[in-house]
């Protein structure tokens, strides 16, 4: 029964210190959209280039780790794997930047802020 009132009586407390925040909450009319989408756009923006550096990093592993097996196994064919090597790194980092261009746009120049009207 005791622990029954204790909890009780830390309920009521808890209750009680949120009614100020909820009544001026209230007063206010406070929109915290453009707040919002600002937030889950730095959110997104960090989510897709660690996603991109993460995809990527493996990509580029896989890739010189075939290279250099080829090597390996055929020393004389090392440099058409090299130019081979080479056109698709490029092409795998180009993915990197493609989605550091999307999350700079998205905390930069955030269509979704038009369309609220912020």
């Amino acid at each position: 029964m005791k622990k029954f009132s204790v909890s009780s009586v830390l309920g009521f407390l808890f209750v009680l210190a949120l009614v100020g925040t909820a009544l001026a909450a209230e007063a206010a009319a406070v929109d915290y959209t453009k707040a919002a989408v600002v937030c889950v756009s730095i959110f997104t923006a960090g989510l897709a280039v660690g996603l991109a550096a993460l995809g990527t990093g493996i990509g580029m592993g896989n890739g010189v780790s075939g290279a250099t097996n080829s090597i390996g196994r055929n020393p004389e064919a090392s440099g058409k794997v090299m130019v081979v090597l080479m056109v698709g790194l490029a092409m795998i980092e180009s993915l990197a930047i493609y989605a550091l261009v999307i999350a700079l746009i998205a905390l930069y120049a955030n269509p979704l802020l038009k369309v609220i009207g912020a």
